[in-house]
């Protein structure tokens, strides 16, 4: 399972290579990406190197997330924010879903908008926004 992850997180990375990305300008985008892909693939480390300091505090919640799933994956993902020349915090928005199943029915969950800060010159996620 983590070979498995490991390899998602790789082709997603080479992926978000190509010429078409359009969060190369936009580092607070790019984490959110980053950390909800690793939320939805169990990445510890990545989870913990992608939260910010104050959801650190909620660490364990967001690494069991999915855990009680069998098939956790992200379907058409991409995130802005709401101004990418502006300082920390950030509104990323999102579109795509999450999608999960449970026993043998697919659960659904919107991407909506999360807040990311810079700490320490990295942008993290840090909670969910409006």
């Amino acid at each position: 399972m983590r070979r498995l992850t490991l390899l998602l997180l790789v082709l997603l990375a080479l992926a978000a290579c190509g010429g078409g990305d359009t969060t190369a300008a936009d580092p607070a985008a790019r984490a959110v990406e980053t950390y909800l892909t690793a939320k939805v693939a169990g990445d510890e480390d990545a989870i913990r190197a992608g939260l910010c300091a104050e959801m650190e505090a909620v660490l364990e919640r967001e690494l069991r997330t999915f855990e009680s799933v069998a098939d956790a994956r992200i379907e058409g993902m991409s995130c802005a924010a709401d101004d990418p020349a502006a300082a920390s915090p950030q509104t990323v928005r999102c579109s795509g879903q999450i999608v999960a199943t449970y026993g043998a029915e697919d659960t659904t969950f919107p991407l909506a908008a999360y807040r990311a800060v810079e700490e320490d010159g990295v942008w993290r996620w840090c909670g969910e926004s409006q």
